[in-house]
């Protein structure tokens, strides 16, 4: 990889990032645009969300709400889009609910329906993805497969969510066929839960270790934060 001396490390690892998607989408015959990069911002100050907006970077991943609130202010004149990709706790539901433009770990229908009441008016639905726990990892959020199509019901009878696809967290594993092998199974359920009528457009899966193979099954969104930011401080 050739060091450009005018680019700072950020700009030069999401550039980093952008070419290893484009190789996998070219290996596995798919376009690369049609997969998104989220850039995971959690524990990263403001100043180097600005340095990725700067070097075009649009979508940011946050999972600590107080963290988040600070950094959603602080870069309010910027064309974010904010994804909270963090545990949902029930008294943090309104701040998620007005300050985020996507919920990625969505797995209780309580938690929808506080999302639902306390997204402000004049906000465009939320757009949502249903958390899959296809490991069965206790320590892991997320519902079961079979669980996946009665929660979905759920969300689309509420006007201001907007179902829009899957997430899941494997276990890690350097194994690449073990990684396809998930991210699969979650493809293989948005196409069962698609053939039934729910019309989800993303498949939020793939991090910085397992993005190759997460894009190969179909990712629409990948979930990049060390491989874009550096090893965390």
């Amino acid at each position: 990889m050739n060091h450009n001396p005018s680019m700072n490390p950020i700009e030069q690892r999401l550039k980093q990032v952008h070419s290893r998607i484009l190789q996998a989408a070219t290996d596995c015959g798919r376009d690369p645009a049609d997969i998104a990069l989220l850039a995971v911002s959690k524990t990263r100050p403001a100043e180097d969300i600005a340095t990725a907006h700067a070097a075009g970077q649009r979508l940011f991943g946050e999972s600590y709400l107080q963290e988040a609130e600070r950094k959603i202010r602080a870069l309010a004149g910027l064309d974010i889009v904010w994804h909270y990709i963090g545990r949902i706790q029930s008294n943090k539901t309104r701040p998620i609910a007005s300050l985020f433009d996507w919920v990625h770990g969505l797995d209780d229908a309580r938690h929808a329906r506080r999302l639902n009441d306390q997204r402000p008016a004049g906000h465009k639905p939320l757009a949502v993805c249903l958390q899959i726990n296809l490991s069965g990892e206790q320590s892991k959020g997320g519902i079961a497969p079979d669980e996946a199509e009665a929660l979905a019901t759920e969300i689309t009878a509420l006007p201001n969510l907007r179902l829009r696809g899957l997430m899941t967290l494997p276990a890690p594993s350097d194994d690449r066929d073990r990684q396809r092998a998930v991210f699969r199974q979650l493809r293989e359920l948005r196409d069962q839960l698609n053939e039934r009528g729910f019309g989800l457009d993303t498949l939020s899966m793939g991090m910085s270790g397992d993005l190759e193979a997460a894009v190969c099954e179909g990712a629409t969104l990948v979930r990049i934060g060390t491989a874009i930011f550096g090893p965390r401080r």
